[in-house]
């Protein structure tokens, strides 16, 4: 395991749950190469998308479903808070990790977390855990609270 995944496997060990990190034979750097690589569906891959708060240039990670897409401006008029584009450097910056293997949690800094409804529809959920070539499954019960996120329907229709 890389470094990235031992601050995980640290920051879960804390939570009580049974989570097991499974190294795959190469970087998933999408939902549908994450899911083809574990036989599951799309849907049961938990994005971890970071965006830039427009107002206070804070972090912002929204974890939603790989089959759906976040809908910007739901999240801005349901939260007050205006997402925008992080580009790599924030992302890294802000959770100490690089696109593709950011995990929700384990960030190098507090973020505001949502998550998106779309993944309470499967009973396990997977997502990264830290590498773009590792990733842990949970339920979604557990996402809630390993992150403290709040639940918002925040996906395109």
């Amino acid at each position: 395991m890389k470094a990235a995944n031992l601050r995980v496997k640290e920051c879960l060990d804390r939570f009580g749950f049974a989570f097991d990190i499974r190294l795959l034979d190469s970087a998933v750097r999408t939902a549908q190469l994450a899911a083809d690589a574990l036989g599951c569906e799309v849907g049961q891959i938990a994005n971890s998308l970071v965006f830039r708060n427009l107002d206070d240039d804070s972090a912002l990670l929204i974890m939603c479903a790989g089959d759906r897409r976040v809908d910007l401006e739901r999240v801005a008029a349901t939260t007050a808070i205006r997402p925008g584009k992080a580009d790599a450097a924030f992302v890294r910056e802000r959770t100490g990790f690089a696109i593709g293997g950011v995990p929700p949690v384990a960030h190098s800094a507090k973020l505001t977390t949502l998550l998106d409804t779309s993944l309470r529809r499967h009973g396990e959920i997977w997502a990264a855990a830290g590498t773009p070539e590792s990733v842990f499954r949970m339920t979604p019960a557990q996402l809630g609270t390993i992150t403290d996120g709040e639940w918002l329907d925040l996906a395109q229709r």
